[in-house]
């Protein structure tokens, strides 16, 4: 614990400081919080000698003078700025990881806060052992958003939780925490977008989602990280899915100098299916991390996983897809495909899939493709009278859309596509 404390004594400040607020010890948390800094103390940030992290070197945020984000609000020009660009339903604004703003709900739907939040609430669903980022969340949150579909509830407007980072100052730690119970037999969409008040303020982001997705509901899940280019965003999500339930992922990754997102999902029933899709967009010095595992430990459960990006400058990103196929976990069907385009010689990509099979009855695939655009395509549309920029773009766009199109939301859709258009400089 001293080495870090010496390193990082802001850290060490702020979590003594977080002692002396209602939010620490709430609901027994002060035994589980301290716990949770001494096992990352133990630990500390991982360097590039840890196998999970060989490839992403976070000593960038190391470096920062970490500090406890401070409770602040924002105008509503800047929420309007960072909605989507059209109706999204229900829009839930979380200001440096605590909730300011609750519209009125729709029926089935219920909110809780630290503040009202159920001992089961607090306890993560999260497997032990993992990346040790979640235990910095666990020290250092101050407020959570609690989201519970009652049982059979079919809720069609999709609900949106939009967390916002206002830093001033030193770089800001900001804790988010997201808790998501769909009861039996219960339907919703839930849309994360994670982005920053300010296009040039540092700040680091680590935020923690636990999914809980119980027989027979259907969770249909998209998260945008659209941060600034200067920040960090640091996101794990771990789910848990029980029998004849369904959850899908869209991952869109399109801002943060370094960004990664850990997802865990545990197939824990009998039928229960999983969908994991993603894109990420990367320029100039941006790293975008991606660590995938879909954990069949039941049988006959299908999963897929679709994720692609596209780099140019110096981006750089990493894929690691885990497909775990348990002793019992019999007729599994798991498929996996990663596919990078990189638009630039200095931009690359490190991938990595994984398959670990337990058992013999399954039908398992995985497959990764890297390489820039295809030259017999670019030429049979210039053949036609298409630009060379032209049909460059038309390519790009295919590529993109081949996973957006899996998103519902068609204002999430479009505006995820403007914000791919904008980076990468493509006309709308």
């Amino acid at each position: 614990m001293t080495q870090l404390a010496e390193r990082h004594d802001s850290l060490a400040a702020g979590f003594e400081a977080l002692k002396r607020e209602p939010a620490f010890g709430h609901q027994g948390l002060a035994e589980t919080r301290t716990q949770a800094f001494d096992r990352f103390l133990s630990r500390g940030f991982p360097t590039t000698r840890d196998e999970e992290w060989r490839f992403t070197n976070i000593a960038p945020i190391a470096a920062l003078p970490l500090a406890p984000a401070a409770a602040r609000t924002i105008d509503a020009d800047v929420t309007a700025r960072l909605q989507p660009a059209g109706p999204v339903g229900v829009s839930l604004v979380v200001v440096n990881g605590r909730l300011v703003d609750t519209p009125a709900l729709p029926a089935g739907v219920t909110i809780r806060t630290l503040d009202t939040a159920t001992s089961s609430d607090l306890r993560p669903m999260r497997p032990a052992g993992g990346t040790i980022f979640p235990e910095l969340n666990t020290a250092f949150f101050q407020d959570l958003v609690v989201i519970e579909i009652a049982p059979k509830a079919i809720v069609i407007d999709p609900i949106q939780v939009l967390f916002v980072t206002v830093a001033d100052g030193d770089a800001p730690l900001v804790s988010p925490r997201l808790v998501i119970r769909a009861g039996e037999a219960s339907q919703a969409t839930i849309f994360e977008t994670y982005a920053d008040a300010s296009p040039d303020a540092v700040a680091f982001v680590n935020a923690v989602v636990d999914v809980d997705v119980a027989p027979g509901a259907i969770v249909d899940h998209v998260k945008l990280q659209r941060q600034n280019p200067v920040s960090f965003h640091l996101g794990g999500t771990f789910v848990r899915v029980a029998r004849a339930g369904t959850f899908t992922s869209h991952a869109v990754t399109v801002g943060g100098r370094i960004g990664r997102n850990d997802i865990v999902s545990v197939l824990d029933g009998e039928g229960a299916t999983c969908t994991l899709n993603g894109l990420y967009v990367g320029t100039g010095d941006a790293l975008i991390d991606t660590h995938t595992t879909i954990d069949h430990a039941k049988p006959h459960c299908p999963s897929h996983e679709i994720y692609k990006g596209i780099l140019a400058g110096r981006a750089r990103a990493v894929f690691n897809g885990k497909i775990l196929v348990r002793l019992d976990a019999q007729k599994t069907d798991a498929k996996q495909t990663n596919k990078a385009l990189l638009l630039t010689d200095e931009a690359q990509i490190n991938t990595k899939p994984q398959l670990e099979i337990f058992a013999d009855d399954v039908k398992c695939t995985h497959g990764a493709a890297i390489g820039q655009l295809d030259e017999d395509a670019l030429f049979y549309l210039k053949a036609r009278g298409i630009g060379a920029l032209d049909a460059r773009n038309m390519l790009l766009h295919a590529f993109a859309d081949d996973v957006l199109t899996g998103i519902r939301l068609e204002t999430v859709r479009t505006t995820t596509m403007a914000l791919v258009e904008q980076m990468l400089g493509l006309p709308a």
